[in-house]
């Protein structure tokens, strides 16, 4: 790729990732969507692109793909407990799978995927890390040796551009949600003190103690305050 071509691309990924920051009220499926379909168009060789999480106990999903088939190869991974995207996820930071037919790492699910889908090449790279969990930005190819050192450092590019991207989105989402149980706090709060003629501070305290001998988040108590009314 030239250089004006690249520039161009990390111009036009970066323009998208201001472009979420800016928005009023980011939904996280579809930025992400919206930012994958990007993706690809910038990584020519592969035909496909998907974001899966995997957490500390196993599970497997795919946050957003382009079409059905990162869905199918993260259902083979589920199935397995191997594959190229946990691997990229959990152990490496870049994973670069040449040739379904003739990979020795992943026996399981590469003679799967081979008997099963059209994808003969994979490149992925550790996307985030959180509690417990992690996410993994994957590239598929129906054709076999599709990536070289080339894709690997565009590749690079385009993650850590979708990394920033991923938590910007995340941190509107929990912007919101810490708003929102704001407000049922202050909901729950008000009630309390209108029935039982007590101040703000002895409402918080009881709902406080509501939390505490029952186990339950002060936010989700104060939604059951709010809901029994």
């Amino acid at each position: 790729m030239a250089v004006t071509s690249r520039n161009d691309m990390m111009r036009d990924v970066a323009e998208l990732v201001q472009t979420l920051n800016q928005r009023s009220r980011v939904e996280s499926e579809g930025a992400l969507d919206e930012l994958l379909v990007n993706l690809l168009g910038h990584m020519s060789c592969a035909e496909h692109a998907g974001v899966t999480l995997t957490t500390s106990a196993g599970d497997v999903q795919t946050l957003s793909a382009t079409d059905r088939y990162p869905a199918v190869l993260d259902d083979i991974q589920r199935q397995h407990r191997e594959g190229p995207c946990l691997a990229a996820a959990w152990k490496h930071h870049v994973v670069r799978l040449d040739d379904i037919c003739a990979e020795e790492r992943w026996p399981s699910y590469c003679q799967e995927v081979a008997a099963t889908t059209p994808i003969r090449s994979i490149l992925a790279f550790e996307l985030f890390t959180g509690e417990g969990s992690t996410g993994a930005l994957n590239f598929y190819s129906q054709t076999p040796n599709a990536f070289d050192d080339d894709s690997v450092e565009l590749g690079l590019i385009l993650a850590t551009h979708a990394a920033l991207a991923w938590h910007m989105v995340r941190r509107d989402e929990q912007f919101r949600s810490a708003l929102a149980s704001r407000d049922v706090i202050g909901q729950a709060k008000g009630m309390l003190m209108e029935r039982y003629g007590i101040d703000a501070l002895q409402a918080f305290e009881l709902l406080k103690r509501l939390s505490q001998t029952s186990n339950i988040a002060l936010a989700e108590v104060a939604q059951q305050v709010v809901n029994h009314r």
